[in-house]
């Protein structure tokens, strides 16, 4: 049996949807932000040293990183379904959008987040100046950056729809959380492609049952 470390709004929901998608099961430990800082809390430094979630434990084994599950998963479980033939030019396409997700595509997200965040954690008097800075971290590189992978996406998902061949398929649960939270926080649900794709991942029944199981999730 999986159990799976879950952090309410993160990456995890992920995790839920594929195990949904495959019908494997699996069991729930549900972990809730620190409502002042947002960071998860100290209890899941005692299920991974970096306290963060999504972690899964099997058969006594830790698994973190949204990737590599996503990769264990499917290895144990997945019997050949939402992956490409091994060897073909579509299951090379997979392997790059699993490390792209977090590798490339999340991080300037992130810094968005820490930048419009900054002046309003800033003291009072320091304020106008983390402003400044953070106006020209954004717009100098964060905002052309983001814009440069959700060009990307759109032109990717304009050929078929989905991110690997003709099929649904590991690779757009993986790259569900960051269309999702570039569609909140950097305009990417006003692109055709992207809005559609999006439309079609949150109809599908996999991954309305995890977004019951999971709680609430501020991206669909």
């Amino acid at each position: 049996m999986i159990t799976l470390h879950h952090l309410d709004n993160s990456r995890s929901q992920r995790v839920l949807w594929l195990l949904e998608e495959l019908g494997v099961p699996y069991e729930v430990a549900y972990y809730k932000r620190d409502p002042r800082t947002m960071r998860a809390p100290k209890e899941l430094l005692a299920i991974h040293p970096l306290g963060r979630s999504p972690v899964i434990v099997e058969d006594g084994e830790t698994f973190a990183e949204t990737g590599a599950i996503v990769r264990h998963i499917l290895d144990r479980h997945g019997n050949g379904r939402l992956e490409p033939a091994p060897g073909t030019k579509e299951a090379r396409e997979l392997t790059y959008w699993l490390h792209y997700a977090e590798g490339s595509a999340m991080p300037p997200l992130l810094m968005k987040l820490v930048f419009d965040s900054l002046p309003r954690r800033a003291p009072a008097l320091l304020r106008p100046i983390v402003t400044r800075v953070a106006t020209q971290a954004r717009n100098g590189y964060v905002s052309p950056e983001i814009k440069l992978h959700i060009d990307y996406w759109d032109q990717t998902l304009a050929r078929s729809g989905w991110f690997v061949g003709d099929e649904f398929s590991a690779a757009d649960i993986m790259m569900s959380f960051p269309l999702e939270a570039a569609a909140d926080r950097g305009g990417a649900g006003m692109r055709p492609a992207i809005a559609a794709f999006l439309k079609r991942i949150h109809t599908r029944p996999a991954y309305r049952r995890a977004l019951e199981i999971g709680g609430p999730y501020r991206y669909a």
